[in-house]
């Protein structure tokens, strides 16, 4: 398959969520994976605001990027946040650039194997509502068609999360924002729980339910509930 049918297929799938009551934390996801598989990324994560204006992770396409999203959150320092303040992609920056920029979290960058990280707007217009982080193993450079995807991956997501925006009034927004980070909670002390029952890492842990969601057209946060209360173990949950 060559890459522009992979992304009109990609496009279809992220459109496929805006409907009525579409998983956010399932979006989110697919938006971080997507971005690695198309834009000659390692790693992915994805930070929305909540109603404060405070950004928070909601999606990462692995733990190594997760955590180093967390350490940008508790330092106040990153690409990530430069790009939500500025609304304005952050890429392409020399390795000596970053490290004055961000002396605190370059070295943890580096130290966690990423040789270059870039920062994507999620944005609908003037109105910025997160950001996408995307790490390489490689001192690499985003080229110009890859930052055109890249966003256009980001605005399809967006719209998704201000779809209601047309008929509802702002403090919808905080409410569904607000849910989404309610629903990471609960996935990541689902990824823990199972991860221990079943033997395996948080990341194939998440792998499972999320396989496990979308093959029995179940909401991902509504199967981490009931991994956390027991109504499912792992045996269930691994393909028949």
């Amino acid at each position: 398959m060559s890459r522009e049918q992979r992304l009109a297929r990609v496009f279809v799938e992220l459109a496929d969520t805006l409907i009525a009551e579409f998983d956010v934390i399932d979006l989110m996801q697919t938006l971080a994976d997507r971005s690695v598989e198309l834009l000659h990324a390692d790693a992915a994560g994805l930070m929305l605001a909540d109603q404060r204006g405070r950004l928070r992770v909601i999606a990462s396409s692995e733990e190594a990027a997760q955590l180093l999203e967390i350490f940008e959150l508790q330092n106040s320092e990153g690409p990530c946040l430069d790009c939500f303040l500025s609304g304005q992609p952050v890429v392409n920056l020399e390795a000596e650039t970053m490290q004055t920029r961000w002396p605190n979290f370059w070295p943890r960058c580096a130290a966690a194997g990423y040789r270059s990280v870039h920062a994507l707007p999620m944005r609908l217009r003037d109105e910025v509502i997160g950001a996408i982080n995307l790490f390489s193993h490689s001192a690499s450079k985003m080229s110009t068609d890859d930052m055109v995807v890249g966003q256009a991956f980001a605005d399809v997501a967006t719209i998704g999360l201000l779809q209601e925006r047309a008929v509802q009034e702002k403090p919808m927004l905080a409410e569904q924002l607000q849910s989404a980070h309610n629903s990471r909670v609960i996935v990541e002390q689902a990824r823990g729980v199972l991860a221990e029952r079943a033997g395996v890492s948080v990341d194939q842990a998440f792998t499972t339910m999320r396989t496990y969601a979308r093959t029995n057209g179940l909401g991902l946060t509504s199967v981490a509930s009931q991994v956390i209360d027991g109504s499912l173990d792992g045996g269930e949950l691994q393909p028949t």
